[in-house]
């Protein structure tokens, strides 16, 4: 299979759903050798099925992004299966506590943090190395609108996105010289599994979608292959003077 990812080894973790699972299957078609990571095995074994029968390459690899002894093993992992790595995407994440800081638990802090902020470094540390050798690579980090701007809700949430843009723009610089180019992608809210547990976590899942559509001033919300299609352009040689970028992709949502 020829395409813009062909014979490079791209890393997605959170990959068995969403965003994730659409990036995944997006850089299958263009190429890629995908290492399906996440904690949901029978999810994620679902998506390397998918590739496989779309003849593409792909393999599942359980992990904990937050586990750093998990994250050296697995990736030492994918080195020696599915060769060095080119590409990694830090998309897992989860929401999180939303309500008022004072009324957030320190668990429910660390909870957050640990996956969104700590899972990136891990990964990013493990990656790295394969990338410096080859003296090639690019890395996706997935922010959020919530990276760039507040609102009323998910203090968690907002901190590691935001962290993750910063984080992002550092390791850009650190690693120029290594021409491995690091970008952060900023979606609105997306019609994924993550969002419709929000809109159901209120009581009225239809009025809270149509209330998420209103913020967006395209009037709906994104797709998980809206958000993929970006990332494979920053994985891809066609962004290759881009790096430390943030690419929002959010429906007008910051523009207003």
């Amino acid at each position: 299979m020829i395409g813009k990812l062909s014979g490079k080894c791209v890393v997605v973790t959170g990959a068995a759903m969403g965003i994730g699972k659409a990036t995944a299957i997006a850089a299958a078609k263009e190429g890629a050798t995908v290492a399906v990571c996440d904690i949901n095995e029978v999810e994620g074994k679902k998506v390397v099925e998918e590739i496989a029968r779309s003849g593409g390459k792909a393999k599942f690899y359980s992990l904990d992004v937050s586990n750093e002894s998990q994250v050296k093993d697995v990736f030492s992992r994918i080195g020696k299966e599915l060769g060095d790595i080119y590409g990694l995407v830090n998309n897992a994440g989860i929401a999180g506590a939303s309500k008022p800081t004072h009324e957030i638990t320190m668990e429910e802090w660390n909870r957050v943090l640990g996956i969104n902020v700590n899972g990136v470094f891990l990964c990013t540390k493990y990656a790295v190395p394969y990338m410096i050798k080859n003296q090639s690579g690019s890395i996706v980090n997935l922010s959020s609108i919530y990276g760039l701007v507040g609102a009323q809700d998910a203090p968690p949430y907002h901190a590691s996105k935001g962290a993750v843009r910063l984080m992002t723009k550092t390791d850009a610089l650190f690693y120029a010289k290594y021409n491995v180019r690091v970008n952060s992608v900023h979606p609105g809210f997306i019609d994924t599994p993550m969002v419709s547990g929000f809109a159901e976590s209120t009581g009225n899942k239809e009025a809270m979608y149509e209330a998420l559509k209103k913020l967006h001033p395209l009037g709906r919300l994104g797709k998980p292959e809206e958000i993929a299609s970006v990332i494979v352009f920053l994985l891809s040689n066609d962004s290759s003077f881009m790096t430390g970028s943030e690419v929002v992709v959010d429906g007008g949502y910051t523009a207003q």
